[in-house]
């Protein structure tokens, strides 16, 4: 779904949430990773748990951010209907050094998670 319309309120929510660098810091890797659990938030951005959860929270209250529950995590994706009008904002700090080094740090992350995972299977199937 594919917002056409805001109200002054919903804009002034919108503006609010990135009113702070670390809501954008957040909402910038969300929309290059698609979803994050809180675990890789607090080490990509090296926030505190409470901090974390701090902004996570104000961004879902104002509508920009959804969770979903698996198992013991809880992983943070920007919701579809704000996408397109979070992108375009962002588009003009994209090329901000911080935010480039959130998403080495996140690759970084992801790669080491990849390797984890090749060599525990490889280890369970005796490779």
């Amino acid at each position: 779904m594919r917002l056409k319309n805001i109200s002054l309120s919903y804009g002034m929510r919108v503006f609010k949430a990135l009113s702070e660098e670390p809501r954008v810091r957040i909402l910038h890797l969300l929309i290059q990773n698609k979803e994050l659990s809180i675990s890789d938030l607090e080490h990509i951005l090296d926030f505190t748990q409470t901090k974390t959860s701090r902004h996570l929270s104000y961004l879902k209250n104002s509508g920009l951010v959804g969770s979903k529950k698996i198992d013991q995590w809880t992983f943070y994706y920007l919701l579809e209907e704000t996408s397109e009008i979070i992108q375009q904002i962002l588009k003009f700090i994209q090329k901000d050094n911080r935010l480039i080094k959130d998403q080495e740090i996140y690759e970084i992350l992801h790669s080491n998670r990849e390797l984890a995972k090749n060599k525990i299977q490889d280890n369970k199937y005796g490779l």
